[in-house]
This record gives structure tokens, C-alpha cells and sequence, in this order.
């Protein structure tokens, strides 16, 4: 899922039709995507928006987890279980008030495990360049993701598709203008 130069989401599921992505309860939104597209600064501004709780899935790696990809290694989805698991709970916990939690949810079972928790949710993918993405990981600082691993994202990532309740936003321009396009695709 490419969006065009304008900036403009494409929207591969349906949203509520009154402003919000579940027809007017406050949104469970993912913010989805590889390491570096902006997850957490999008996240993070968009709750604020939204006036939801915020949570960063990063937090809810277990340390061997950190270990590993502090080393360089690719999680596996043995690896990502229990993590996904975690962050499922959450968003249930929060399904009657909304949340956001920025998680990279790369492949689509992983979004399906999501999805168990029975709450319903918008996945929002922060869509860009790999080579744009790649300079923002040589910027980061004190992150425990190299950008050695952005490579093994890329190829894991499996864009939402058509039958999966989301939309896919640009990472071009700065925070405040990729917010606004998160929220311009959560609306009808």
C-alpha cells in the first residue's frame, strides 16, 4: 500500500461513519509499521488528539526479547507470542474507552492474534520509503532496535489488506502532519 504524494490514506477497511473507526465508540486504533516510520511520536499524538491512554508495545518485551534484537537477531514468532499476548490485554482492558498502542503488527497473523482479544480495532500503517525510514533509525538515539534489522522488517511486512479494518498513512512531512492524516483516515 503506496499512498500518492498528497499525502492522502488509502483505506483498505471501512471506518464508522461519524468520525470515528468504530461508529462511534472512541477508537482502539495499532499503529502499525516497521521500526522507525514514527509509531511512537504518531502514537503519542494521536492519543493526545483522541484524549485516549497511550501505550508503546516496546514495553511489553519481555527482556530476552530486548537482548535479542539489542544483538542484532530478528525475533521469531516464538519470540513475539507472549508479546503479542501482552499487548492484546491491554487493548482489551481499554476497549470501552479507546486507546492507541503503537505495535509494528508486520505480518497479518500477528494483527489476527491482536484481534482475538475480541475488541475491536483500526490498524493504521505508517507507510514509508525505506530509505527514508532508514535515515530516521541512523538518528535515533538510546533504542534498542539497530538498524541493521530494518532490512529483515521490510521483508516481513505484510501491508493490511482489503478485508482488515485499517488504512495506511504517509510518514512524509513531520509529526503534527502525518497525526493529521492518521486522524483524516479514521474518520468516514
Amino acid at each position: 500500500m503506496v499512498n500518492d504524494e498528497s499525502g492522502r490514506a488509502e483505506r483498505p477497511g471501512a471506518a464508522g461513519g461519524d468520525g470515528t473507526a468504530d461508529g462511534g465508540r472512541t477508537p482502539l486504533v495499532v499503529v502499525m509499521g516497521v521500526s522507525g516510520s514514527g509509531k511512537s511520536t504518531v502514537g503519542e499524538l494521536l492519543a493526545e488528539r483522541l484524549a485516549v491512554p497511550y501505550a508503546e508495545a516496546d514495553s511489553f518485551h519481555p527482556p530476552e526479547n530486548i537482548r535479542k534484537m539489542s544483538a542484532g537477531t530478528p525475533l521469531d514468532d516464538e519470540d513475539r507470542r507472549p508479546w503479542l499476548d501482552a499487548i492484546a490485554a491491554w487493548l482489551s482492558e481499554h476497549a470501552e474507552r479507546g486507546g492507541v498502542v503503537s505495535c509494528s503488527a508486520l505480518r497479518r497473523r500477528y494483527r489476527e492474534r491482536l484481534r482475538a482479544s475480541g475488541a475491536p480495532m483500526f490498524f493504521l500503517h505508517l507507510d514509508g520509503p525505506e530509505e527514508l525510514i532508514a535515515e530516521r533509525l541512523e538518528g535515533r538515539k538510546g533504542h534498542f532496535m539497530p538498524r541493521s534489522l530494518l532490512r529483515s522488517q521490510f521483508a516481513t511486512l505484510e501491508p493490511l489488506e482489503p478485508d482488515e479494518r485499517g488504512a495506511a498513512v504517509a510518514v512524509g512531512g513531520n509529526p503534527q502532519e502525518v497525526t493529521d492524516r492518521a486522524l483524516a483516515a479514521l474518520a468516514p
